[in-house]
């Protein structure tokens, strides 16, 4: 069922919840959809909440994967589950591909990275 957004991110209590939806979004991803529209939403008032009240540091979701396999001893070779054929992990981080939602998925459950860092 859709669950509509109406209301701004004011607390970790509601950023919390708001991650746990981006979460559920993910895991049934359809592109064109009011779901997809939803995670679309949620994700940009994640972001501004993080803004507001969060000091981290910009990173891209292919900085955030390097530091993910540099502090765990990965290589580019541990990411094919993840991500698919060598060629298109080098490709995800040489920054010649972006990372696609089934991606995110399978890297956040795989390597416990939030799904929001990689979007």
């Amino acid at each position: 069922m859709l669950q509509l957004v109406n209301a701004p991110i004011r607390s970790d209590s509601d950023l919390s919840s708001a991650l746990e939806r981006i979460n559920q979004l993910i895991d049934t991803f359809e592109p064109d959809t009011p779901e997809a529209d939803e995670l679309e939403v949620l994700s940009v008032l994640v972001h501004e909440y993080e803004n507001r009240t969060v000091d981290i540091p910009d990173a891209s979701p292919v900085q955030v994967l390097k530091y993910v396999m540099e502090h765990n001893g990965l290589t580019a070779k541990d990411l094919v589950p993840f991500i698919g054929p060598p060629n298109r992990v080098y490709d995800i981080l040489g920054g010649k591909r972006k990372l696609t939602v089934n991606m995110i998925r399978r890297l956040s459950e795989g390597l416990h990275i939030p799904a929001a860092s990689l979007l």
